[in-house]
Parts: structure tokens; C-alpha cells; sequence
């Protein structure tokens, strides 16, 4: 029955009347940072820089080299342009938190293409050391938030997360949620349930559908585990599955992102009690969270961090004096030695089957050669044709060239063979005359 035989013609014009009142979009909310990241009166960008050079001066001991100045000057001055201060001071906290409890941490990603987070102790990677791309991190093109990934003990992680409801509440603290979709195991399981399949054959199937079947389900594990492919229920089966892959199945927990708000949060996003006692759980997906231009903050746990934990405390005890990671040696020839062996069993990054199998051709005598060793172990090197000669270099069988004297400079540390995705952004920059955001954008376009 239409709506003009019930209601009276001024009722109905006011409903567009409020309908055009209703003008409320997403992009109305904007998130802002908490404010308790810095001392009173004291302004975020200058709060910023004196930890940083309270922290460069704790690391280089022997004054800072200039390279690394220039360096720090070039990362404050865009921090300051796009107003990242925030970020990077809550980010700060929580990581000096954690070493306040001895909680060991450490920043990994992008982020160690930072000297400003190297001098604040979130990342180890030295700028004086090693050649950093603060553009590989951020870029002002590409206009978006940074992401610093930071690894906490595994057994530890959960006293750095009640640290962040602590201080600013479980009203402004909260993690987000992972999206769980459907893949053939779980479409085929629910489809057969709902079905009246026999669960026996279900999960037969469902185990014998392996990763490299793809997305969908192959009609030659049904004969496999006893079902005919030509069963109308079977037909069935295949079918829903089909459809069903890729949907949303369920909202689960991500793995440590927090998102911290300057004040309540259920202004922004919709809030839930997380299973687990004492935390909460955003409903949005990190993607979510990333188009609306919220913090995230990664509070990730490591298990190797606490094997680490655990061995220098053994150290320790057997040497009778505290032991800490600044007292391992940088480069131990009876380590790499080991490693060059493949003896690498329970050895974080170079334990798997293609990494044992390379170290005795790659036979690293230095921890950039580790650091290669683990990147060239990958799809891309791989796929990319750059394993064979860069080994046939690093053996003396090739001699090493260069387009350029220019390009050297990107690809000297590879003998000649890019390798690194920073080396792509060098590269563009060098050879194509790129600022450091298109070659960036150029590094994105291409790692997609």
C-alpha cells in the first residue's frame, strides 16, 4: 500500500525535510592523538628533537658523524611538515616502558630506514652503518600515516599491552579486529555441515585440499578421499563452496594493533569486549581503520626475543655478571663459520630448508651478507633472475658491473645486482632523476 494512502501529504514533506538534515558522512570524524606524550607547555615538534639528540648522543658516543646529522635534520624537518610527532613520541613511550621493565623489544620494517627511530631506541639499525631511505618510511607524496612494527617478548607482550589500557583507558585504547574470510577448507567444512554431509568425508576433503590448489576447490580431491564428483550433493557442495570463498566468515583479534584516541572511542568505531580478559576489540579491520586515517600502533610478540632473553640471562648467570645485547660481538668468526655450515637448526631467519641450502654457496662472513642471504631467499630475487648472479659474483666466476658510476653507489653493497626494494627507489632516483615520494610510489607499484 503506497505511504500517500496512509499519511497526510504535510507528514510526508516532512520526512524529506529531516531526510535533508541527515547529511552525516565518514569523513566528518578525525581522529586526533592522545595529548599526554609530552610535557606540559612543551611543544610536540621540540619535544620530539630533544630525544632525539638525547638519544643520538647515547649512541654515538664519540660525537655524531655528520652524515647522520644531515640525516636526522632531513627526517625532523618532514616529520614536522606532516605533523607525525604524535606517532612517533607514543610509539617512544611504549617501547622505553618495555625496557623499563627489561622487556626486550625491537622495531623492525620500514622503520629502520629511520635514524630518528634508531636514536629514540625503537629500531638497531645504525645510520652510520648501513644506508637508510627515510622516503621507504615515509613520504610526503604518498601522504600516509607511518607504520612502525615493534616485537615484544612473546611471554612479556601482554605487560606492555595492559601498560597502554593502563594509561590511557580501555574508553581510548582498544585493538582492532582481522577479518577472517572464507577459504576452500573452511567453505567446504560449513557448506557440507549445512548440507547433512557425512563429517568423516568433509574433513577429508577439507585436509586434502592443499595451498597450492588455489582458491578453489579441486574436483580431483573428491575421489581421493571416496566422494563421485557426479553425486548431485556433491555437485552441490562445489558449488556453495565456490561462492562462498572469499566472504567474511568471522571477526577475530588482530595480533597486536592498538589504536589509542585522545579521547573516547566509541565516538569514532564500534567497540567490543574482546574474549580475553581486560582488553577490548575495535569491529573494524585494519584496512578500515587505514581509510579513516586512524593510529594504529603495532604491539607484536616475538618468540625468538624470548629465546634471546632466556640465553643472555643464562649467559649471564654462568659468567656472574648481568649480560645484555650490546655485549655479543659484532662480528664473530666462529659463528659464521657455523653458519657457512648450514648448522642453523633453531637459528632465527636462516633455519628453513632454501636457506640452509644457500648459506654453503653464499658462505656469509659478515652481518650485511646475512642480511642478503635473507632477502635472496625470496620470490622475487628468485623469480627475478638475481640469485645466480649475484653467486657468480660473490664467487669470483663474473666480474662485477655497473651502468654507471652513478648507479654504483645503489648497487655496490649487491655487487651490481639489485636486490633491495630501497635499491629500486635509489636507482629511479638516480638514473630517472625521481624524488625520493615518485620513486617510492614507483617501489609500491611495483611490490603490488
Amino acid at each position: 500500500m503506497r505511504l500517500a494512502q496512509i499519511y497526510r501529504p504535510e507528514l510526508l514533506k516532512q520526512t524529506l525535510v529531516i531526510a535533508g538534515r541527515c547529511s552525516f558522512s565518514l569523513d566528518e570524524l578525525r581522529y586526533q592523538y592522545p595529548e599526554e606524550i609530552a610535557p606540559a607547555g612543551v611543544k610536540l615538534p621540540d619535544y620530539l628533537r630533544q630525544l632525539t639528540y638525547q638519544g643520538a648522543a647515547t649512541r654515538f658516543v664519540q660525537g655524531i658523524p655528520a652524515s647522520v646529522q644531515v640525516q636526522l635534520e632531513h627526517e625532523l624537518t618532514l616529520i614536522a611538515e606532516l605533523a607525525y610527532e604524535p606517532y612517533f613520541l607514543t610509539v617512544y613511550d611504549i617501547v622505553r616502558y618495555a625496557k623499563s621493565k627489561g622487556i626486550l623489544c625491537q622495531g623492525r620494517g620500514s622503520a629502520a630506514n629511520s635514524a630518528v627511530c634508531y636514536c629514540l631506541g625503537i629500531t638497531e639499525v645504525d645510520p652510520a652503518r648501513m644506508s637508510v631511505l627515510f622516503e621507504r618510511f615515509i613520504s610526503k607524496e604518498r601522504n600516509e600515516p607511518p607504520d612502525i612494527d615493534v616485537d615484544f617478548e612473546h611471554e612479556r607482550r601482554e605487560e606492555v599491552m595492559q601498560y597502554i589500557y593502563n594509561k590511557y583507558g580501555r574508553q581510548r585504547a582498544a585493538l582492532t579486529a582481522a577479518l577472517v574470510t572464507y577459504r576452500p577448507r573452511s567453505a567446504i567444512k560449513d557448506v557440507g555441515r549445512a548440507l547433512g554431509m557425512d563429517f568423516e568425508h568433509l574433513n577429508r576433503l577439507s585436509h586434502a585440499h592443499q595451498w597450492w590448489d588455489g582458491r578453489t576447490v579441486n574436483s580431483e580431491r573428491l575421489q581421493e578421499v571416496g566422494l563421485d564428483p557426479e553425486s548431485p550433493i556433491v555437485q552441490k557442495l562445489l558449488s556453495l563452496s565456490a561462492t562462498l570463498i572469499g566472504f567474511p566468515r568471522h571477526l577475530s583479534q588482530h595480533s597486536g594493533g592498538f589504536v589509542i584516541a585522545r579521547d573516547s572511542l566509541a565516538r569514532l568505531v564500534p567497540i567490543e569486549n574482546a574474549s580475553m580478559a581486560e582488553r577490548n576489540v575495535i569491529q573494524w579491520d585494519k584496512d578500515d581503520l587505514d581509510a579513516m586515517g586512524l593510529l594504529k600502533i603495532d604491539v607484536l610478540a616475538l618468540g625468538m626475543l624470548t629465546a634471546i632473553r632466556r640465553t643472555l640471562d643464562l649467559v649471564g648467570q654462568r659468567r656472574g655478571e648481568i649480560f645484555t645485547l650490546q655485549d655479543i660481538p659484532a662480528e664473530d668468526r666462529a659463528t659464521y663459520r657455523m653458519i657457512s655450515n648450514a648448522d642453523t637448526v633453531g637459528v632465527f631467519q636462516i633455519e628453513s630448508r632454501a636457506q640452509m641450502s644457500m648459506l654453503p654457496r653464499m658462505r656469509p662472513q659478515k652481518f650485511y651478507d646475512l642480511v642478503i642471504e635473507v632477502a635472496i631467499v625470496r620470490p622475487g630475487p628468485i623469480q627475478g633472475g638475481m640469485v645466480h648472479p649475484y653467486l657468480r659474483r660473490r664467487q669470483g666466476l663474473e666480474p662485477v658491473v655497473y651502468p654507471s658510476a652513478e648507479i654504483e653507489s645503489a648497487l655496490q653493497r649487491t655487487l651490481g645486482v639489485p636486490i633491495f626494494q630501497e635499491q629500486v627507489m635509489q636507482i629511479a632516483m638516480l638514473a630517472a632523476g625521481f624524488t625520493a615520494g615518485e620513486a617510492d610510489d614507483l617501489r609500491r607499484s611495483m611490490a603490488a
